[in-house]
């Protein structure tokens, strides 16, 4: 398949792709929406930036449109499943875009917010939801959402749930789906808890593989910088007020570590923001909105938005720290070349994260070139140690002592004349204790 005219969808969905003027399907895209059009099931392993929400949106929305059905209140008729608030929010904002043409209500669920107009929204009635793990489960058990009726399953991600700790939440909420759906698996990674949960699943699934897991985005020009720890900083302001920095994530290891960035950042004259969990809903919201709009040049994350953000134009990816899991690297550098544009990834590496880069590497199966202008820095040279007796003397000492007698000089430095001289304890005058209170009693 190589344009989207040769699909076979409604009219409404063909428009709403010229509207976005889509006109080459992307690999991911070409190998599953004809088979999801079919009702098969499908097991996709491919990365974000790659296409994904599109190809399994529009054969959802394509089988919605074909058949005129009333939003029933509490029970959707397409469940999408994904691990963080932000890809949520992005998953339904795709389903708005390429859904612009129908008649089709949609409700997002999460956490971090009241529940309130979430519950209202699927009381009204909803065709599509898009969920969160946890929120999901706490309106189920609550009796606001029955998935009996439903149709379609997406689990997006599911390897980021993983991750997460959702794997006990996806087995409570699988086990509620109807037996006669089509279900749609997609994750970047396929460790062996995946493979089982997608084999429970599934029934005979079209699988499609278009990024290998040993294989690293090839639009995107890695490059490492060996620094100390205290030249991290001033190095990353000479990176970003060079001028060919246009927007830039920077990724952090800890949240902490993300709030002080930024605020250096800010500090140095450069507009920046943070997004982690532990920010607010809207916050985040507010973050990645001023992001988007250019109005901030530098986005400071950890890896909870290393899958979540979705936005095109980000120039440069900077690992200020590297990540302890080599898969996060894959995914946090996967923020920049998207759409089909070139991206720069830099990594910054201390002596102490020379092992997270050799997993890297072993991972994407090649070495990251170290960047324009450094050399690959030598092994520490530290002599080893040799453990000797207390009682013996060093073989250096050993003549010395049998010709020598041992003298101190007055400039002596050694251990032995540097050990303070034990203290006298100065007896008070007077009767010992005890014999004051003999006489006192």
């Amino acid at each position: 398949m190589k344009t989207f005219e040769e699909l076979n969808l409604i009219a409404p969905v063909h428009r709403a792709i010229a509207d976005e003027q889509y006109e080459t399907p992307t690999p991911i895209q070409a190998q599953t929406v004809p088979a999801a059009l079919l009702g098969r099931d499908v097991l996709g392993c491919a990365q974000t930036g790659t296409g994904k929400t599109a190809a399994f949106a529009l054969p959802i929305l394509n089988r919605l449109g074909q058949k005129t059905r009333k939003a029933m209140p509490n029970h959707p008729c397409v469940l999408v499943l994904a691990p963080t608030r932000e890809l949520a929010i992005q998953i339904e904002d795709s389903f708005a875009t390429y859904g612009r043409h129908l008649q089709v209500r949609r409700a997002l669920v999460y956490g971090g917010v009241s529940q309130v107009s979430q519950v209202r929204a699927l009381n009204r009635g909803v065709h599509i939801l898009v969920a969160t793990p946890g929120r999901l489960l706490d309106l189920m058990n609550q009796g606001h959402i029955a998935l009996d009726k439903l149709e379609v399953f997406v689990l997006d991600e599911a390897d980021r749930m993983l991750d997460m700790g959702f794997l006990p939440d996806l087995r409570k909420i699988i086990s509620k789906l109807p037996d006669q759906r089509q279900s749609l698996f997609f994750s970047a990674t396929m460790p062996p808890k995946i493979t089982e949960l997608s084999k429970r699943l599934l029934r005979n699934p079209v699988s499609v593989n278009v990024t290998p897991r040993s294989t690293s985005v090839e639009r995107i020009e890695q490059q490492v910088l060996f620094v100390e720890r205290k030249d991290k900083l001033p190095t990353l302001r000479r990176i970003l007020t060079a001028g060919d920095v246009d927007r830039a994530i920077v990724f952090s290891r800890t949240k902490r570590g993300a709030n002080a960035l930024a605020n250096k950042l800010v500090r140095s004259g450069i507009t920046a923001a943070a997004i982690h969990g532990n920010k607010s809903q809207g916050a985040r919201q507010r973050a990645l909105e001023a992001f988007r709009s250019n109005d901030v040049q530098v986005l400071v994350a950890t890896d909870v938005a290393a899958r979540g953000i979705d936005i095109d134009g980000v120039s440069h990816v900077i690992n200020f720290d590297l990540p302890v899991e080599p898969e996060a690297y894959v995914h946090r550098i996967g923020r920049t070349g998207r759409a089909g544009a070139d991206g720069v990834a830099l990594s910054f590496c201390t002596p102490d994260e020379r092992r997270e880069l050799r997993a890297i590497e072993q991972l994407i199966g090649q070495k990251v070139p170290i960047a324009t202008n450094q050399s690959q820095p030598e092994p520490s040279a530290a002599q080893p140690r040799i453990r000797q007796n207390a009682d013996t003397p060093r073989a250096a000492d050993k003549g010395a002592a049998s010709q020598t007698p041992a003298t101190r000089s007055p400039n002596d430095t050694s251990a032995e004349a540097d050990k303070p001289k034990p203290r006298r304890r100065r007896r008070r005058k007077g009767l010992h204790p005890r014999q004051r209170d003999k006489q006192t009693s």
